[in-house]
Formats: C-alpha cells, sequence, structure tokens
C-alpha cells in the first residue's frame, strides 16, 4: 500500500538521507558541546536541586 504512495513523490529516495544527516549533525554538536563545556559548570547544575541558597531564594520567591 505504502509503495504506491512512495512511488509517485520525485525523489523520494534523498529524505531518509536528509533525516539521517540532520540527526547525525545535531547529535555530534551535542557530543562537541558536552566535551568542551567547563566541568565546573557541569557540577554548579548537577548540584542545583539540592542547594540550599538556590531552595531558600526559590521559596522566597514563590511567596510573594
Amino acid at each position: 500500500m505504502f509503495k504506491y504512495y512512495f512511488e509517485q513523490i520525485h525523489n523520494v529516495e534523498i529524505w531518509p538521507i536528509i533525516s539521517l544527516s540532520i540527526f547525525m549533525i545535531f547529535f555530534l554538536c551535542l557530543l562537541l558541546w558536552v566535551y568542551t563545556t567547563d566541568k565546573s559548570y557541569i557540577n554548579k547544575m548537577k548540584n542545583m536541586p539540592v542547594d540550599e541558597d538556590n531552595l531558600s531564594t526559590i521559596k522566597a520567591t514563590n511567596h510573594e
């Protein structure tokens, strides 16, 4: 059934290549960002949910 629809589309073979290319570019950019990101930034974000100073600031702004 789908074979008939795909046969009617001109240049249908290019779309899988485009989608794979977009995925690979995104994935490689994400890997590059992970390896080049400052480790102190990663630790700051990792500790953010349990940080007491940040938690008290959030509670204070929610009550206002």
